[in-house]
């Protein structure tokens, strides 16, 4: 998917596209279960106004999936698994693969960014 500066160049290129080619062009496609493609118009959109400048809130702060508000508490699983979730991970930027060093207190467990400092919010 294109952003930036990237993004404004394609949209200009294309012209007089139709706003479903537009989004396609510029990677703004995902696949359907069936096979079909799905245009992210919203994505595309929000990335077009952040490329002009234009930064609109997030509106996902304690927005989980669906639009339910995040309830800030986890429970643990049967497994023994403690899951935090997509919507707090994106919340903080975090990507598959970054790695977190794990400080346990008396009942408190801190997940402190490999590298990071401790006590940094």
């Amino acid at each position: 998917m294109l952003t930036g500066a990237e993004l404004l160049a394609k949209v200009k290129e294309l012209g007089d596209a139709s706003k479903t080619d537009l989004a396609t062009a510029c990677g703004y496609v995902s696949k359907k279960k069936d096979g079909s493609d799905r245009v992210n118009f919203t994505a595309f959109y929000e990335a077009l106004l952040n490329a002009k400048g234009i930064e609109l809130g997030s509106g996902t702060a304690g927005i989980g999936k669906g639009g339910r508000k995040l309830s800030y508490i986890a429970k643990v699983q049967g497994n023994g698994n403690l899951l935090i979730g997509k919507a707090y991970t994106a919340m903080l930027d975090l990507k598959p693969g970054d790695n977190f060093e794990i400080k346990l207190g008396r009942k408190v467990i801190r997940l402190i960014p490999e590298g990071g400092i401790d006590g940094e919010e």
